[in-house]
């Protein structure tokens, strides 16, 4: 089954570059990457451009102008150009376990919505890696001694099993290209940070039904430290939960404003 990994950025390079190096690393290789750039900025076609021959997967760039928080509308976009079956999603912040995309792919099935975990780095450890590249700094033992949190979904256990989930991160999941197209895609009438780019597109895919289905301790993500915009950040998800509550009342799985203006365009 073809894979397609789509990661999300806007405005950091660097860590787009480490998240890139991550998947050059992948024990399994047939798949695609599609970059999500909330953004048009000059530099990320410069860096590409420079990467992209060092890369041994296709990479597709999605961009559009920086209207403010667009993140849904370029999802939609980059869903829409995916050429694989199944859809992994990553957020442009998190560096992919080695065997990350060997183990979606390894369990990829209808019917059924995979959600990954997030080891959280220290700043120090963020900084470090970013200055020297190395990745045995991921190790557990370097993550423990620099502070990171979280270790335990950082432990890669193949055959471990957990059929229920705590529930969705947009930073880590997948689900076959077919189950986001029944629902139409992400909604696009959120327009802020939070909930519209998991909460809600998760209330929909179990809606429509989907079956929830863990893949902690097997599909893992360092979640690279850097400053949050708690109050913001917060404001923004509470407007957001408001948003969802009325959908949810309206029992619309299929968004309105969605994926499939995307699809007619291609």
């Amino acid at each position: 089954m073809k894979m397609s990994v789509i990661i999300t950025l806007y405005k950091n390079i660097p860590f787009v570059d480490l998240i890139l190096k991550g998947l050059k690393r992948q024990t399994h290789r047939d798949f695609e990457v599609i970059i999500a750039e909330d953004d048009n900025a000059p530099a990320t076609l410069d860096y590409l451009a420079a990467v992209s021959a060092q890369m041994p997967y296709p990479i597709l760039h999605i961009s559009h102008e920086d209207l403010g928080f667009r993140k849904n509308v370029i999802l939609n976009r980059a869903v829409a150009a995916a050429g694989g079956e199944f859809l992994i999603f990553l957020d442009g912040d998190c560096i992919p376990h080695s065997r990350l995309v060997k183990e979606y792919h390894r369990q990829a099935a209808g019917g059924i919505l995979f959600a990954g975990r997030r080891l959280l780095m220290s700043g120090r450890l963020t900084q470090q890696l970013l200055e020297t590249g190395d990745f045995g700094l991921l190790s557990l033992f370097n993550q423990a001694r620099y502070g990171s949190t979280r270790l335990e979904d950082g432990i890669y256990l193949p055959f471990y099993k957990k059929s229920k989930s705590n529930g969705l991160m947009g930073c880590n999941w997948g689900i076959l290209k077919k189950h986001i197209v029944d629902i139409n895609g992400f909604d696009e009438d959120y327009t802020s940070y939070g909930v519209g780019e998991d909460v809600d597109i998760e209330w929909r895919l179990l809606r429509s039904g989907a079956r929830l289905q863990s893949m902690k301790h097997r599909a893992i993500v360092y979640h690279l430290y850097h400053r949050p915009k708690l109050n913001e950040e917060e404001e923004a998800a509470n407007a957001n939960y408001d948003i969802m509550k009325a959908k949810q009342a309206l029992g619309n799985i299929r968004c309105i404003n969605g994926l499939d203006k995307h699809l007619r365009k291609q």
